[in-house]
């Protein structure tokens, strides 16, 4: 009776198996029989990818590893050195990078961090408008589906390689690399003129001055 049911039990594991693999028109299996870089029926990949990139223009090539659904990234991919160094941490969503991503040296060491926005996937749709012949004038709106896209958005951060600490920090706002005087809003901080207050020695050397033509300060006090 045990042996009938256990039979049973790996013909049904087999079954699962066979069915879930006749799905892709192509894949490969593990050493430990898992299905990876699989290509369903419409030539899109699904599911858990290893992918070689060959070395280009001089740069070292590299593999990575992580999953896709319906032809784009998903999720956390890591790529790795040939040596199998880890290289960088990368987050995507619909094909696009999405919220932090971690890059390293070929030592191990944290180079930068990055974020990055990708399109909302809850409006898949973009309306764009149509003008007319020879005028500026929009004579339709129309409904397009939209392409899966990422932008800078948020904190960059850049590290010493040498000693670990934060070299360099600078901020995107869609795309729009915000000076050190912006917020995220785009508003300049320091636009408003600032009230100084004035020492004694400021408010003496205005009263003496005051309503001389070029006069100045020689940084002395006392004036």
């Amino acid at each position: 009776m045990y042996k009938l049911v256990a039979l049973g039990f790996y013909s049904m594991l087999f079954f699962l198996g066979y069915a879930s693999q006749a799905q892709y028109k192509n894949y490969d299996l593990t050493v430990d029989g898992d299905t990876i870089n699989a290509i369903d029926q419409h030539d899109l990949k699904q599911g858990a990818w290893v992918e070689s990139v060959g070395e280009l223009r001089g740069n070292p090539g590299y593999d990575e590893e992580g999953k896709y659904k319906n032809g784009q990234k998903e999720g956390y991919w890591r790529r790795y050195s040939s040596q199998g160094d880890l290289l960088a941490v990368e987050h995507y969503k619909l094909g696009g990078k999405d919220g932090l991503q971690q890059y390293y040296t070929f030592l191990g060491k944290l180079e930068r961090e990055e974020n990055w926005r990708a399109y909302n996937p809850d409006a898949p749709y973009d309306t764009i408008a149509i003008y007319g012949s020879g005028s500026n004038e929009i004579v339709d709106m129309k409904v397009v589906k939209a392409e899966p896209y990422s932008v800078k958005d948020g904190e960059w951060k850049y590290y010493d390689i040498e000693t670990g600490s934060l070299a360099r920090t600078v901020m995107w706002d869609r795309n729009r690399l915000l000076t050190p005087q912006e917020d995220r809003s785009g508003v300049n901080k320091y636009e408003k003129s600032k009230t100084i207050k004035k020492t004694p020695e400021m408010i003496k050397w205005e009263r003496k001055n005051s309503g001389k033509k070029g006069g100045f300060r020689d940084g002395a006090t006392g004036m």
